[in-house]
C-alpha cells in the first residue's frame, strides 16, 4: 500500500510540474497553446540616471528606433523617463531576438503582459515582431501584479508551489493513514 501511495505521489508530482511548464511555455494558457503577448519596459524601482544611459546607448549603439520619443513624436514625454525609456526599450527588444537577455539594459528594463502604450503613442508587441515567438521566461509582469514589475511573482510561479504543498499534504495524510 505504501509504495502504491509513494508511486501515485510522484505520478501527481510529475504531472503537475509538466503542466506548469507547459503553461509557462504557452504564455499560461495550457489550452490555447497562443503565445503570450510581451514589451519590454523601463522597471519601476530603476534610478533615474541609470534608465538615462540605458536610453542612451538603446537609441545610439544599440540601435533602437527612437524618433518617436523624440520632440514632436507621439510618444515625446520630457517628464518622464520611465515612459520614454520603455518605448526604446521595448523597440531594441523587438528587433534584437525577443529574448530575456535582449530586455535588460544593466537590470533596469523587464518583460511585461501589459500593454504599456498610452494615448497616441502605442507600443508594437512581441506578437507583431516576426511569430511572436519569445526565447526565455517571464520573470515578472504577469498577471495583475503587474503594476510592480520589479516583482517575479508570478501566476505561474504561485501556482506551482501551492500545487507541491497540497500534493505534499495529501501524501502524509494519505501515509499516515
Amino acid at each position: 500500500m505504501a509504495l502504491a501511495l509513494e508511486l501515485l505521489y510522484f505520478a501527481a508530482l510529475s504531472f503537475i510540474t509538466s503542466a506548469t511548464i507547459c503553461a509557462a511555455q504557452n504564455g499560461g494558457d495550457s489550452s490555447s497553446g497562443a503565445a503570450v503577448e510581451l514589451w519590454c519596459v523601463a522597471k519601476n524601482n530603476a534610478e533615474d540616471a541609470a534608465l538615462q544611459n540605458a536610453l542612451d546607448w538603446a537609441c545610439g549603439q544599440g540601435g533602437a528606433d527612437c524618433s518617436a520619443i523624440q520632440q514632436g513624436g507621439p510618444c515625446y514625454d520630457s517628464s518622464d523617463i520611465q515612459k520614454t525609456a520603455s518605448f526604446a526599450f521595448n523597440d531594441y527588444f523587438l528587433k534584437h531576438g525577443l529574448t530575456q537577455d535582449s530586455c535588460n539594459f544593466d537590470n533596469t528594463a523587464a518583460l511585461t503582459s501589459l500593454n504599456p502604450s498610452h494615448g497616441s503613442c502605442k507600443f508594437p508587441s512581441s506578437k507583431t515582431a516576426g511569430s511572436g515567438n519569445f526565447i526565455g521566461s517571464v520573470t515578472g509582469g504577469l498577471g495583475p501584479s503587474a503594476a510592480d514589475i520589479s516583482s517575479s511573482n508570478s501566476f505561474l510561479e504561485r501556482r506551482w508551489i501551492w500545487s507541491l504543498v497540497i500534493i505534499h499534504l495529501v501524501y502524509a495524510i494519505m501515509r499516515s493513514l
